[in-house]
């Protein structure tokens, strides 16, 4: 069996195709069919470690809850959540689509509290995004602000993000420790451009509520009308 401390050294750093090799050979098995220099099986599906050390059936590809992803080793489940992090940090659904085959977590957090998920979420990495949720991304997780992937999105005013956060059941009230909701940090965290005025338009379309005050005692109409953002205060009138 390989040296487990080696291997880690080895794979510090190493593509997603070696790390699942890798942990194909710590399971003390082989892959079920020959594997091509992509990580790949001769049909082309990710090579994914099971248990046994034989590949699983397509029923644990991505999407498949966490009972069904493969077992492996504390140490290896911790290089392939981290891998699987920085993967979607540099927005690479390729990456992130095998790392979860392999056995990624995607509610795995870093030291500063990002997952794939919260993380896509924040940045509108649709893609990685999507990928996340198919694989039982936890919708109510919290970032180190308190925050759900619902709020950053907002601010940011990624409208295809909040649309996608919304329809995955993401809770549109929920008030992180600064006191905002996604409502207010649309509003308060922007400039009241289009893009603003539409993620303010799919929150109160999704039943988020408007009268929710800030830290200052402030509705989110009364945030608008004070930062001049004409258009938005006539969205939570309307």
């Amino acid at each position: 069996m390989p040296d487990f401390k080696r291997g880690r050294s080895f794979l510090r750093g190493a593509p997603a195709a070696c790390l699942i090799l890798f942990l194909a050979a710590c399971s003390g098995g082989q892959p079920s069919a020959p594997e091509t220099a992509a990580g790949t099986t001769a049909a082309g599906a990710p090579a994914v470690p099971s248990a046994s050390g034989a590949a699983p059936p397509s029923s644990a590809a991505p999407g498949a809850s966490s009972s069904t992803r493969p077992a492996l080793s504390k140490e290896a489940q911790m290089e392939t959540d981290r891998l699987l992090i920085r993967a979607a940090k540099a927005n690479d659904p390729v990456q992130v689509r095998k790392l979860i085959a392999a056995g990624g977590d995607v509610n795995a957090k870093d030291g500063i509290q990002d997952s794939a998920f919260l993380y896509a979420g924040a940045e509108g990495f649709n893609e990685v995004l999507k990928l996340t949720i198919a694989a039982g991304a936890d919708v109510k997780a919290t970032n180190r602000y308190g925050g759900t992937a619902l709020i950053p999105a907002s601010e940011h005013g990624h409208v295809e993000t909040v649309k996608i956060l919304i329809a995955a059941g993401v809770p549109v009230d929920h008030v992180n420790n600064l006191g905002w909701t996604a409502m207010q940090e649309a509003i308060l965290l922007n400039d009241g451009g289009p893009r603003q005025q539409e993620t303010v338009r799919l929150l109160l379309e999704a039943g988020a509520n408007p009268d929710i005050r800030d830290p200052q005692g402030r509705t989110a109409l009364q945030n608008a009308e004070r930062l001049g953002f004409t258009e938005i205060a006539a969205l939570i009138r309307g």
